[in-house]
C-alpha cells in the first residue's frame, strides 16, 4: 500500500512525476545544446541560396568565440576554403595579380583562409560553373583566344559582368555565385 501525501497523492507517484519532469527538461537542454554544437554537416541541409554566401561571411571572419545567452560555449567559427563545381584544376600563389594563365584558359583567384594564400581555379572547358565560399575580392586572368565570352552570373542567374577582351581585371566575388567561360 502506498504511502499518501497530505494532499491525498500517493508519493511514490508524485516522485515518479518529478522524475519525469526532470529528465524531460534534461532531454531538452541536451538537445538544445547538440543543436549548437553541432557541426555544420550535422544539421539538416539548407538551399545554397540561403546559406552558402552567408557561411562564407562567417568563416571568412576572424575566428571568435560564440556566445549564447551570456554564457561562452567554447565553439570556434571554421573558416572554409572556395570550391568550384564542375572541378577543375587548383594551384595556390601568394601573388594573385601576377598569376600566369596558359593559352586557351580563363583563370580566377579568391582568397583562402584555410591556407592563408590565393587559391586559383584554371577554368578551360566550356561549361558554367558553381562557386561556393567565394568572398571579397579577387582576381581573374581571361586568356581566352577567338573573342570568347565570359559570363559572371549573380544568385538569381542574372548577368553581373560580361567580356571577350583578354587580359587581367579584378572583381568583387561577393555577388557572383557562377561564373560561364564561354
Amino acid at each position: 500500500m502506498h504511502a499518501e501525501s497530505s494532499r491525498g497523492t500517493p508519493r511514490r507517484a508524485g516522485f515518479r512525476r518529478s522524475a519525469r519532469l526532470l529528465a524531460l527538461l534534461g532531454g531538452v537542454t541536451m538537445a538544445g545544446t547538440l543543436a549548437v554544437a553541432a557541426p555544420a554537416a550535422a544539421r539538416p541541409a539548407e538551399s545554397h541560396a540561403t546559406t552558402s554566401h552567408a557561411v562564407a561571411a562567417a568563416a571568412a571572419a576572424p575566428r571568435q568565440q560564440v556566445t549564447s545567452g551570456g554564457a561562452q560555449a567554447g565553439a570556434v567559427l571554421a573558416a572554409v576554403s572556395p570550391t568550384i563545381s564542375p572541378a577543375t584544376t587548383v594551384r595556390y600563389t601568394s601573388s594573385p595579380q601576377t598569376v600566369s594563365c596558359a593559352s586557351g584558359y580563363f583563370c580566377a583567384s579568391v582568397w583562402d583562409p584555410t591556407r592563408g594564400t590565393w587559391k586559383v581555379f584554371d577554368l578551360y572547358y566550356c561549361n558554367r560553373y558553381t562557386l561556393s565560399y567565394w568572398q571579397g575580392t579577387g582576381y581573374y586572368y581571361n586568356n581566352q583566344y577567338g573573342g570568347v565570352r565570359v559570363y559572371f552570373y549573380n544568385q538569381s542567374g542574372g548577368t553581373l559582368k560580361s567580356f571577350t577582351t583578354v587580359g587581367r581585371g579584378s572583381y568583387n566575388w561577393d555577388p557572383v555565385w557562377s561564373i560561364r567561360n564561354c
